[in-house]
């Protein structure tokens, strides 16, 4: 079929309405968040439209976040990510929550108050722990001899099946931990109070923390691990916990996506 017969970009099934009736489709209820879409034959043949019209909707509705999937790939409809709302105060509770009893600290955790989920309800909640060598701008911030590993701690969470996934990737100097194999075991994850009460149990007391935070565009495989919309950029935060007697003790490296993320900072004032 031509695609004068078939509709073209201005006729009665253009990029635009075809954009339409498939978010008319999800609205419905007939396309659900997770539901693989028709092929570009088959959508094509469905609403009489050439495919370069299809491709056009297509690209146009993964640009708007309300579907998914990687260029020349299959797509899907995009299970929306939850919004993120970090606060810095949250790091005053995480540490007010270290002396509590464990059964108190089990309740949830700081990570459950940025997007209001229950750890319970979470599709997939991953650790991995291994003992690495690290970056040099990571080892470069613990000033550590190169005989030195790090002890990384990688953590990746979806909240529903076919979601894009969030987490963190962090490292601690593995002399600090190795007092307490507890702390070299993923399987004990998720832990009840966090990081901090972690090195609480090795006598660590954090003073302070420093975000360090920059914006930069995804890679490509960042932009479909995190199902990063096209032309959204990512905001990267390391985060650098010091103790009290002035050693940086965890660097934590922490992806958030532009488009579902709030960063919330107060900073006391010091009265006259």
């Amino acid at each position: 079929m031509s695609e004068k017969g078939a509709g073209s970009a201005t006729g009665p099934y253009g990029a635009s309405r075809l954009e339409a009736e498939i978010q008319a489709a999800i609205d419905r209820g007939d396309l659900r968040p997770g539901d693989q879409m028709p092929t570009t034959s088959e959508l094509a043949y469905r609403y009489a439209v050439n495919k370069n019209t299809v491709s056009r909707a297509i690209s146009n509705l993964k640009a708007a976040g309300v579907l998914t999937g990687p260029a020349g790939g299959r797509t899907w409809v995009r299970v929306r990510p939850p919004r993120i709302t970090r606060h810095n105060v949250r790091y005053h509770r995480e540490k007010e929550r270290v002396l509590l009893p464990e059964h108190e600290r089990a309740q949830d955790g700081v990570a459950e108050t940025d997007t209001g989920m229950s750890i319970r309800d979470v599709y997939e909640d991953t650790y991995c722990y291994d003992l690495v060598a690290g970056p040099d701008d990571v080892r470069a911030i613990f000033e550590l001899p190169d005989s030195e590993q790090l002890l990384r701690r990688t953590h990746q969470r979806r909240h529903a099946a076919r979601a894009g996934a969030s987490g963190s990737t962090s490292y601690i100097p593995y002399i600090l931990v190795n007092r307490n194999p507890d702390l070299l075991d993923s399987d004990h994850e998720p832990w009840p109070g966090g990081t901090m009460h972690q090195l609480h149990t090795v006598g660590i007391e954090l003073d302070h923390i420093d975000d360090r935070i920059v914006v930069e565009m995804p890679t490509r495989e960042e932009q479909q691990l995190l199902d990063i919309p096209t032309g959204v950029p990512l905001i990267r935060l390391r985060k650098v916990s010091w103790s009290t007697d002035g050693r940086a003790v965890e660097v934590s490296d922490i992806p958030l996506p532009a488009d579902r993320t709030e960063l919330i900072y107060t900073t006391p004032l010091d009265r006259w």
